[in-house]
């Protein structure tokens, strides 16, 4: 009888290990786990297939296969103001007692207060006065050890955790599947191009010479003998709006056949991209999901997702993502 028992039980074990195999084999299997199935999850696996396979008359040779990827509200939290503006506020804070006269000459007054009421308020010259100041006047170098030393204590209000952990694992994985079928994938951001390359190959896996971004003017110099390029307090490039499609013609010299955004922001990069002859995938990401991020549109000032916008997206065929239905968790963090 023991026996008996004892074959039943490995028995049992046998059925569970296997069960269990084929459960972690269909998870591995799934090139998009942290998304739900459905018309955005299939459009974008059919769209790989397609263009990458040999003999399909969709096949796009691997120098064409060229995606790009908006950051701020695509790839990452940029509510309730984009973290690199939580930087910049730092940053002044901290050279306030440098500055005496700050205490009394807007916008720097009110960073100085920390009345959150009032820096809701700030509007978009505030903000560019503010970076200006707050990311000038040292070396290239010097700025992005700055960046760094402050990513690894500053952390977001909302979820108490840093920056770079709230990185949309959804998206993280559209970038590691393309990227394992020969596209080559660039960020495309209105934020700061020397800000975001600090950590957009570890956060993101893009290499900085992939970042394509607002850019300020630099100051060719010397420092005891060594050269050094010295950031300046004017802006180069805005790399927003239409200045998203001039900037990828400027760097990469191609145009994309896939392009992620969400907001008005990224409105013509995607119609840039949808352009042109052949094959192409455009996708916005629409944040409806108050309970595990946020959820905001037409009216937000961050990340605006107009009701245009929208509109054009069903109109041409843009996959517009509900973070809400088609996500099942939105950061890596949530799989633990």
């Amino acid at each position: 009888m023991l026996v008996k028992k004892t074959n039943f039980f490995c028995l049992i074990t046998l059925c569970l290990t296997l069960l269990s195999a084929q459960h972690i084999l269909a998870q591995t299997d799934d090139p998009l786990p942290s998304w739900n199935d459905g018309a955005a999850k299939k459009t974008i696996i059919a769209f790989v297939k397609e263009t990458t396979e040999q003999g399909n008359p969709k096949f796009v040779p691997v120098e064409e296969r060229i995606a790009t990827f908006d950051q701020d509200g695509t790839l990452w939290v940029e509510q309730p103001i984009y973290s690199q503006v939580f930087f910049a506020i730092d940053r002044l804070k901290a050279l306030a007692p440098e500055h005496p006269e700050w205490k009394d000459k807007e916008p720097y007054k009110t960073v100085i207060s920390g009345d959150q009421a009032a820096l809701a308020k700030l509007n978009e010259h505030d903000i560019v006065q503010i970076v200006a100041v707050t990311h000038s006047g040292m070396s290239l170098n010097d700025y992005h050890q700055k960046v760094h030393d402050w990513l690894q204590t500053a952390v977001h209000p909302k979820f108490n955790k840093p920056f770079t952990q709230l990185v949309y694992q959804p998206m993280l994985e559209v970038m590691q599947l393309m990227r394992k079928n020969g596209f080559k994938t660039y960020i495309v951001s209105g934020g700061g191009q020397e800000f975001i390359r600090v950590y957009a190959d570890k956060v993101y896996g893009v290499p900085s010479e992939q970042v394509i971004g607002t850019a300020g003017k630099v100051k060719y110099d010397y420092q005891n003998g060594h050269p050094v390029l010295i950031k300046l307090p004017e802006i180069l490039f805005v790399d927003d709006f239409g200045g998203k499609p001039e900037g990828i013609n400027l760097i990469i010299g191609k145009r994309p056949i896939a392009a992620f955004g969400n907001s008005i922001g990224d409105q013509q990069m995607l119609e840039w991209t949808q352009g042109s002859a052949g094959t192409r995938l455009e996708l916005l990401v629409h944040h409806d999901d108050a309970v595990r991020e946020y959820a905001y549109g037409p009216d937000s000032k961050v990340g605006t997702f107009s009701d245009a916008l929208m509109e054009e997206a069903k109109q041409k065929g843009w996959i517009v993502v509900s973070m809400k239905d088609d996500w099942k968790l939105i950061f890596p963090f949530n799989a633990n």
